[in-house]
């Protein structure tokens, strides 16, 4: 029986009894199959090997001196890095309160001694084919990650792996969100003036701190904009506190920029303005089956563009729907004003501190 085929390479197994023949012949067995077999006559140097190593498979005896094939199992499963590890007790006890103990260890096999060699190496290749079926499921996981931390923090990433039927759902649903808006003030003359290449750094500068920013505050970042980013809270994942992580995002990236301006004397002349607003978008994986991206839509993503629009450099100008979600906030009412595109005036406030 070839076990290479199971994971189209040589499996790497780890082989524990304190019985020489015993050992030498489980080796012999699985060498002959395809396997590469590294054995130990004890538990420590097995468990060592194993952490070290991460191969494909355990084969363990219960007693060995020093640590036991329990006690190593036990190990393994505890350990979030090798707890994916199939692990195999082979023991010459012939009880049902052993083979309960192996369970209860972790185990996922269990052989008793004097084996089949068919039946062992039968068993070894069905755990064999289940540990290829998670390093696939686990090398797709990782995809996932490294598409998703372009959007949100590792952490989050990882709460949205767990259940994305959950989180994620193809096309768009209607979302209670909370949409920032930052935008490099003046940036268009900044432009003009400075050769490409610079003005590309500084651009590079200012994200890498604004984005940075937000994924500290658990938000979803959506998109570059020219000069402008935009980010917003409530979804995938939605909390009690959403409207106030972003109302903390823009403060802290006007505290950011401030000192930037305070180390790079090239950014003097800019300034940086922010728009929040709160309320329904339809948010989900919006685009064509070739290119998506994972965005916010609606009339209440553009009242918080426009409100950055209308803030001034330094300023952060938050929406009445905001105001009311994060009442702690203090605030200066700057009356109701008309936004290009709508017919019922918003009503603004300028944040001064929360």
């Amino acid at each position: 029986m070839d076990l290479q085929t199971v994971l189209s390479r040589r499996p790497k197994i780890i082989l524990a009894d304190d019985d020489w023949l015993n050992r030498d012949l489980l080796e012999t067995y699985l060498t002959n199959a395809g396997c590469e077999v590294a054995a130990f006559p004890d538990g420590e140097q097995a468990l060592i090997a194993i952490q070290e190593t991460l191969p494909d498979l355990a084969l363990l005896d219960i007693r060995m001196p020093g640590k036991d094939g329990l006690s190593v199992c036990r190990a393994v499963k505890d350990n979030p890095q090798t707890q994916f590890i199939p692990v195999i007790i082979v023991t010459a006890l012939d009880s049902q309160d052993e083979e309960l103990n192996a369970i209860e260890s972790g185990a996922d096999d269990f052989i008793t001694k004097p084996f089949n060699s068919v039946i062992l190496l039968t068993r070894v290749r069905s755990l064999l084919r289940l540990k290829r079926l998670h390093d696939e499921l686990e090398s797709k996981n990782d995809l996932l990650r490294q598409a998703f931390t372009r959007y949100v923090d590792h952490e989050v990433a990882e709460i949205i792996i767990t259940d994305p039927d959950r989180y994620l759902k193809l096309g768009g649903e209607t979302r209670q969100i909370t949409v920032l808006f930052a935008d490099l003030r003046d940036f268009t003359r900044f432009s003009a003036v400075h050769p490409a290449p610079e003005v590309v750094d500084i651009l590079n500068l200012v994200f890498n701190e604004l984005v940075e920013i937000v994924f500290n505050q658990k938000g979803t970042f959506d998109k570059f904009l020219g000069d402008a980013v935009m980010a917003f809270y409530g979804a995938p994942i939605e909390g009690d506190d959403d409207a106030e992580r972003a109302i903390r995002s823009a403060i802290e990236m006007q505290q950011c920029f401030t000192q930037l301006r305070s180390e790079y004397s090239i950014l003097e002349p800019l300034g940086l303005g922010v728009g929040v607003h709160s309320g329904e978008a339809i948010v989900g994986n919006i685009g064509s089956e070739r290119v998506m991206d994972y965005t916010a839509i609606g009339d209440n993503v553009n009242i918080s563009r426009r409100l950055q629009e209308l803030a001034r450099p330094g300023e952060i100008l938050i929406s009445e729907a905001t105001q009311q979600l994060v009442s702690a906030a203090k605030v200066k009412h700057l009356g109701t004003q008309a936004l290009p595109g709508r017919s019922e005036p918003v009503t603004i406030y300028s944040l001064q501190d929360f």
